[in-house]
C-alpha cells in the first residue's frame, strides 16, 4: 500500500459506511490532480517527501473526514456553551461551599490530622468537580448531537433572568464597594416607591443579599433564644462522646448579642425596602460593626469560652495567643485522639483565630462603609 492509499484508508475509517466509497473516490481524484499539477510545474516526477507535503496541505485525515461528516462539528456548540459555562460556574461554587463547610465541621469536631483533613477536602472537591463537569459535558454533547433544545432555552421570560446575574463575581465586587457599573452596562433602576433617585449598584437587584442575611440572622436569633434546637453541644471526638457547655461569658453577653442580631435584621429590612440608599445603610452598618467589635473584644477579654466533658474528665477552651503564628497553627490536630486536653487545646487555637479574623473583618467593614459615606453623593 503506497502513501496515497494509506492516507485514503485513514480518512475512510472516519466516514459513514454508506457514503465512504463516493467520498474517497472524489477525494482521490482531487489529490491525484494536485499531484499531476505539481509534476507539470516541476517537469519531473514527485518524490515521497513532495507527495507527503501535498497530503499535509490537503489536511489531516481526521480534519478532512470531519468536512464530510454530518451533524455538529463541536462537542458543545456555541449555542449551548453559555449554558454549559453557567452550569459549571454555579455548580463549582456550590461544591466549594459544601467542601468548606464540611472541612470546618471536621476541624471543630476534633481532627486527628489537620493536614489530612484539608487534603481530603480538596480531594473530595476536585472529585466532585470532575464528576460535575463530566456530567454537564455529556448532557451538552447529547443535546448537541441529537439537536435537543429544551423549551427553557427559547421560551424564557425576562423576569426569570435575575438569578443568572448572581454568577458574576464582578457584580458582587461592585455591590460591596458601592460602585456603579461601567458606562454601557445594563443596570436596574430603583423603583419610584423607594423614594430615592435611581442609583444602580452592580448588574442586579441588591435586595437578594439583604433577604439572605435577614433569614440567616433570623435563624440564629431563634436558636439563641431557644425557639429552635441544633445539637451543637453533643459532639464526637475520635469516636468518643463529649458534651460541650458554654462559659459564663455567653450568659453575661446573651442580651447584647441578641440586640446585636436584631439590629442587623432591622438594617436588612430597611435595605430590602430601600436597597439603593447606600449612605443610609453605610451609616447603620458602621454602628453595627462597632457594636460587633465591642462584643468580639468582650468575648476575647473573657478568655474562657467553653467546657468539654468526656469520660468523666473536663477541659476548658480558652484564649491561647500562642496559636497566633503559622508554626503553631500547623500543629493543630497533632497528638492523636486519646487526650481530652489535646482536643481542648486545638479548639482553643481555632477559637482564637476565629475571633481575630472576626475582628479584622469588622474593622474592614467599618472602613469600607466609612469610605462609602465619604465618597457617595448625598
Amino acid at each position: 500500500m503506497d502513501m496515497l492509499e494509506k492516507y485514503l484508508a485513514a480518512v475512510a475509517a472516519q466516514l459513514p459506511t454508506d457514503q465512504r466509497d463516493d467520498i474517497i473516490a472524489e477525494l482521490k481524484d482531487l489529490i491525484l490532480s494536485r499531484f499531476e499539477a505539481k509534476e507539470e510545474e516541476l517537469g519531473r516526477g514527485l518524490t515521497e517527501d513532495e507527495r507527503e507535503a501535498i497530503l499535509r496541505e490537503v489536511g489531516h485525515p481526521l480534519v478532512v473526514a470531519a468536512r464530510y461528516r454530518k451533524g455538529p462539528d463541536a462537542l458543545i456548540g456555541p449555542q449551548l456553551f453559555p449554558y454549559w459555562l453557567f452550569g459549571a460556574k454555579a455548580g463549582l461554587m456550590i461544591l466549594a461551599v459544601v467542601a468548606g463547610i464540611g472541612l470546618l465541621i471536621d476541624l471543630t469536631n476534633g481532627s486527628n490530622n489537620f493536614g489530612q483533613d484539608i487534603a481530603q477536602a480538596f480531594h473530595g472537591f476536585f472529585g466532585s468537580a470532575l464528576t460535575l463537569l463530566g456530567a454537564l459535558t455529556l448532557a451538552g454533547a447529547i443535546m448537541e448531537h441529537y439537536d435537543i433544545r429544551p423549551k427553557w432555552l427559547t421560551n424564557w421570560r425576562v423576569s426569570d433572568l435575575t438569578a443568572f446575574n448572581l454568577s458574576d463575581p464582578a457584580a458582587w465586587g461592585m455591590a460591596m464597594s458601592g460602585k456603579a457599573p461601567a458606562k454601557g452596562e445594563a443596570a436596574p433602576a430603583a423603583p419610584a416607591w423607594m423614594g430615592w433617585r435611581n442609583r444602580p449598584i452592580g448588574n442586579r437587584w441588591p435586595g437578594a443579599d439583604y433577604l439572605f442575611s435577614f433569614i440567616a440572622v433570623g435563624v440564629f436569633v431563634l436558636w439563641w433564644i431557644g425557639a429552635i434546637y441544633f445539637p451543637f453541644a453533643d459532639m464526637t471526638f475520635g469516636r468518643r462522646e463529649a458534651v460541650v457547655t458554654g462559659a459564663p461569658v455567653w450568659a453575661m453577653l446573651h442580651l447584647p448579642i441578641l440586640l446585636y442580631a436584631l439590629a442587623q435584621m432591622a438594617v436588612d429590612l430597611i435595605s430590602l425596602a430601600r436597597p439603593y440608599a447606600v449612605r443610609m445603610r453605610a451609616a447603620f452598618q458602621v454602628a453595627i460593626a462597632c457594636a460587633g467589635l465591642w462584643l468580639t473584644w468582650a468575648i476575647w477579654n473573657a478568655g474562657h469560652w467553653f467546657n468539654i466533658a468526656m469520660d468523666g474528665e473536663t477541659a476548658r477552651v480558652i484564649r491561647d495567643e500562642g496559636f497566633l503564628n503559622l508554626e503553631a497553627l500547623k500543629r493543630l490536630g497533632e497528638g492523636g485522639n486519646a487526650d481530652l486536653t489535646i482536643w481542648a487545646t486545638n479548639l482553643s487555637g481555632i477559637m482564637t483565630w476565629v475571633l481575630v479574623l472576626s475582628a479584622f473583618g469588622l474593622v474592614c467593614k467599618i472602613l469600607v462603609n466609612l469610605w462609602r459615606l465619604a465618597v457617595r453623593p448625598a
